[in-house]
């Protein structure tokens, strides 16, 4: 019995040793795969974070955008009703989503984790957006129909 248990100890120690020398390479893809995108996924100050407009009428709370990483844009205020739309980062500073059936292209003019400044691409003109990080908790006011 005492055989059986060492043998036991040796086969487990083993299955351990493999796992740990199959897993450790593919982590360290995972960490390079990452930065590779630009870090995309865990980077992005962009991401999963509520943005309220910020150069909208100063007497009305700004409209929201909600980019999350699975590709869905909700979009809110405190006089509509939310929208999801498809959303993609196009490059490092470029995004583009689609709303009532067009593409908007917008440029990161820039980034941070509290501030965001898009400029849109409308036509001909190109309208610029700033938008800065929601604070928490935050209600909607009584908005006056």
């Amino acid at each position: 019995m005492g055989m059986d248990t060492k043998a036991a100890i040796i086969a487990l120690l083993t299955v351990w040793g493999v796992g740990a020398t199959a897993t450790a390479p593919a982590m360290g893809q995972d960490t390079e795969d990452a930065t590779d995108d630009a870090g995309d996924d865990t980077d992005n100050p962009l991401l999963n974070k509520v943005w309220v407009r910020a150069d909208a009428d100063a007497s009305q709370p700004g409209p929201m955008q909600i980019f999350l990483e699975d590709g869905t844009l909700v979009s809110d205020s405190c006089w509509e009703t939310y929208r999801l739309s498809k959303w993609q980062q196009v490059s490092d500073t470029a995004i583009s989503w689609e709303e009532d059936g067009m593409t908007i292209n917008a440029d990161i003019a820039s980034l941070s984790p509290t501030e965001l400044v898009l400029n849109l691409k409308l036509g001909k003109d190109i309208q610029e957006q700033h938008f800065v990080a929601a604070t928490v908790p935050y209600v909607c006011p009584d908005m006056v129909k």
